[in-house]
């Protein structure tokens, strides 16, 4: 599993503010409704303990990029 560092966690706190889907699921954790998102201490959005990561492109990439540079993660 792909261990993110805090640079990473901070970009994608800041993207999820401008993704739509996560935006709408915010409101109703906000209006106290049930949702399978949480929001962690740090301010991350999360689904079942998982980064929700934000539908932004760069964003995705840079993730995918650190995880294949590592001998640990995703594939040898």
């Amino acid at each position: 599993m792909l261990k993110l560092t805090n640079h990473f966690l901070e970009n994608i706190k800041e993207h999820q503010k401008t993704d739509r889907k996560l935006m709408e699921k915010l409101v109703l954790i906000n209006e106290g409704k049930e949702t399978n998102i949480k929001i962690d201490e740090s301010g991350v959005m999360r689904f079942h303990g998982r980064v929700c990561v934000p539908d932004v492109p760069e964003l995705k990439k840079m993730i995918m990029d650190e995880g294949h540079r590592s001998g640990l993660s995703i594939h040898p």
